[in-house]
């Protein structure tokens, strides 16, 4: 079963780089008690994850926080290393995103939204989307339907519906 507004957010592990190298985070410990704009994109450094998706909310950042975003949290089976990298190479860091690992795809996979596709080298790896999280559960709700867009989960789609 996908996930649906109103569901609260499966408990689940992530992992990001800290300062002492990974460290996990658990659900609670990145959507609890604030309201928090959730991206999801299918792998770090792919095209249009790249290109699109990525800087849409890079470049809506301080917009999104005016609206009352506390936090933007992009997920992605990958591993974190790969995350780091790409949030210093991409200014996602910089603009205070937070780059966090499934590597295990468990949250993807918990929240129902998880496909493979051999031809593009993608196993196991998150279908895109975006969310707005209050407290931990889920209050809007934007699933790409066509591969290789990012439109309605665009950071400019979710800033016009807030």
């Amino acid at each position: 079963m996908t996930i649906a507004v109103g569901d609260t957010l499966p408990d689940a592990t992530f992992i990001a780089i800290g300062p002492n190298g990974p460290e996990p985070k658990s659900t609670s410990d990145v959507f609890a008690g604030r309201k928090v704009a959730l991206f999801a994109v299918p792998g770090a450094f792919t095209p249009t994850c790249s290109l699109n998706h990525l800087p849409s909310f890079v470049n809506n950042a301080e917009a999104l926080a005016a609206k009352g975003i506390e936090a933007i949290v992009c997920v992605s089976v990958n591993d974190p290393f790969v995350m780091k990298a790409w949030g210093e190479s991409s200014g996602a860091s910089a603009a205070g995103l937070h780059m966090l690992a499934d590597p295990q795809a468990e949250f993807t996979k918990a929240l129902g939204l998880d496909f493979t596709a051999p031809p593009a080298g993608l196993i196991n790896r998150s279908k895109r989307y975006s969310m707005v999280v209050e407290d931990k559960v889920v209050t809007a709700f934007n699933l790409e339907e066509t591969p290789g867009k990012a439109e309605i989960s665009s950071g400019d789609a979710m800033l016009a519906a807030l």
